[in-house]
């Protein structure tokens, strides 16, 4: 009888220390509506959007840079 109690209490620890573990980081994310991408970015989820549908693995060795052009003044 001792072991069944110590052996739920364990198993019920384990599942709430796994429950609290998976539920941080979401909250603080700002909401899909509020996020602002850049060109770059837009591009980049272009394109693996494009590589994911086709059943490509992407692997970005030089990730695509947009340079703004400087104004002589």
């Amino acid at each position: 009888m001792n072991a069944m109690l110590r052996l739920a209490v364990v198993v019920s620890t384990c599942g709430l220390l796994a429950a609290c573990a998976s539920s941080g980081g979401t909250a603080s994310a700002p909401p899909p509506e509020q996020r602002t991408l850049t060109a770059e970015q837009q591009y980049i989820a272009y394109v693996e959007r494009i590589a994911k549908r086709r059943g490509i693995q992407l692997t970005w060795v030089n990730p695509p840079r947009i340079e703004e052009k400087a104004s002589n003044q």
